[in-house]
């Protein structure tokens, strides 16, 4: 199981995945380790995709897929009367998706699995050494004994307790928000009032999402009852604090799953250390409010994955793993800040923090540009990276879905390369990124990333400006 050159993942949630799966289907090795057993588990906790991850999604051809099998939903109310509606997003998915993070799994992993993705579950790593040239990773497998894979990179998505996070000697800071939090799947003999059923009332949260086979998820808590999260849970505890915080139980029975768990703001101080790097949950974790944990882990994986393929293809240009953490790490730190608040606003119990609730709703309920920001921050779609002092002014922003002469640019983002969009009348020699044209008359010329961010862009460009631009960002010629 030696992958030389390539690259080993370690953890099979989705950011393992996804990041697995864009490696191997740029042609590059990929190991997966999970110390799980093969299989879907369906008590995974996260319920929702946002905009920005099915725009990725789609920039990989499984949005469809998704969609298909999800519930699209045009508003995400957070509590009280705050509602953000999503209809006036600027994106072909102008809704949340209502989706078992499961489901989410099972098709990232097919693509995995047809990309050459090599799994090897039920190993554990037990050890992590790196040097100037590579990684060693001591993994010990079904049967008990111990091997070594050898790797150019490394990535740890394998979430809170992460072994590799633990390995590199990176701390993760932090601590828990809420504890006793209860999860449930139930079938439920009342319709609860909307898809996604939220509320407060007292020190008691409550929320219903449903599933596709009739079970709905239910989380809860009561701020009163503070317990370990061993301790035994039963229906009725469920049932008491929805009926607190909704009004009723909606006929709850049949419970196939109960858990207890505790919610923890964390993140590691380096997404990096040589040629070891974290993503998602091993990186960072939050409170599940506005549901960005399995979303913000994507997008990690998103940005990630084509500069691992530039650096082993040995066509990166200097400084671009870095970039990694420079543009993911403010991110999480964004997520834990506005996660954290929501919660908080959300339990608020004194009169103060109650008023300060409020007045927080109503700004972003009547402030164009406050609603504007709230929701490009939690849908991903607002999230823009840093870009060099004097750069076009579009540089690290997202490009939305545009229609091309030629296409959708998610439909060209499909090959895994850089798109060089440029006026219609213009041709130019794009290398390895793949050529498209306005299907306007615009004249500004933009080089997409991989992930859908502009690498460059400039306005009547010449085809000396161009080159320079593809030579700076490794992709002019072949490589």
């Amino acid at each position: 199981m030696d992958v030389g050159k390539g690259v080993v993942v370690v953890g099979a949630g989705p950011t393992g995945l996804l990041l697995a799966g864009d490696l191997a289907a740029a042609g590059v090795a990929v190991t997966l380790v999970e110390k799980r057993a093969h299989g879907i588990s369906n008590l995974s906790r996260a319920l929702v995709v946002h905009a920005r991850t099915l725009e990725q999604f789609d920039a990989r051809g499984i949005a469809d897929e998704l969609e298909a099998v999800g519930e699209p939903l045009g508003e995400l109310r957070l509590f009280d009367r705050l509602t953000l509606d999503l209809s006036q997003l600027r994106s072909r998915f102008r809704h949340v998706l209502v989706l078992p993070q499961y489901e989410v799994e099972k098709v990232l992993e097919r693509r995995a699995v047809k990309a050459g993705v090599r799994f090897a579950y039920e190993t554990e790593l037990v050890g992590l050494t790196q040097d100037a040239h590579g990684v060693r990773l001591d993994v010990r497998g079904p049967d008990g004994a111990t091997q070594t894979l050898t790797a150019a990179y490394a990535v740890g998505a394998d979430g809170l307790r992460s072994g590799v996070r633990e390995a590199v000697g990176l701390p993760f800071p932090g601590r828990s928000v809420i504890r006793s939090l209860v999860l449930a799947d139930v079938r439920l003999t009342e319709r609860p009032p909307a898809l996604l059923t939220v509320d407060t009332a007292g020190d008691a949260f409550a929320f219903i999402a449903p599933f596709a086979d009739g079970y709905h998820r239910v989380i809860g808590w009561d701020r009163s009852r503070n317990v370990p999260d061993s301790e035994p849970l039963d229906l009725d505890e469920v049932r008491g604090i929805v009926r607190q915080a909704l009004g009723r139980d909606f006929g709850m029975h049949d419970a196939r799953w109960m858990s207890r768990f505790h919610s923890d703001e964390r993140q590691a101080p380096a997404y990096r250390v040589g040629r070891v790097f974290l993503a998602g949950d091993a990186a960072h974790v939050h409170s599940p409010a506005g549901g960005q944990g399995m979303n913000t882990g994507l997008q990690d994986a998103a940005n990630l994955s084509w500069k691992l393929v530039a650096a082993v293809e040995g066509r990166a240009p200097q400084g671009l793993l870095d970039t990694y953490e420079a543009e993911r790490h403010p991110v999480g730190k964004a997520v834990l800040r506005s996660s954290g608040g929501l919660v908080r606003f959300a339990m608020a119990k004194r009169p103060w923090t109650r008023a300060a609730r409020g007045l927080f709703a109503a700004v972003v309920s009547r402030v164009g540009p406050v609603r504007t920001r709230a929701v490009g921050r939690i849908t991903g779609v607002g999230i823009s990276y840093p870009a060099p002092r004097g750069a076009h002014r579009l540089v690290g922003r997202r490009v939305p879905d545009v229609t091309l002469a030629a296409g959708r640019l998610h439909e060209l983002l499909r090959a895994g390369e850089f798109v060089l969009i440029a006026p219609r009348d213009v041709a130019f020699e794009t290398g390895r990124a793949v050529p498209a044209h306005w299907s306007s008359a615009r004249r500004t010329t933009l080089l997409v990333r991989p992930d859908g961010h502009v690498a460059w862009a400039a306005e009547e460009a010449d085809a000396g400006a161009v080159e320079v631009a593809l030579g700076e960002w490794g992709v002019r010629g072949d490589g």
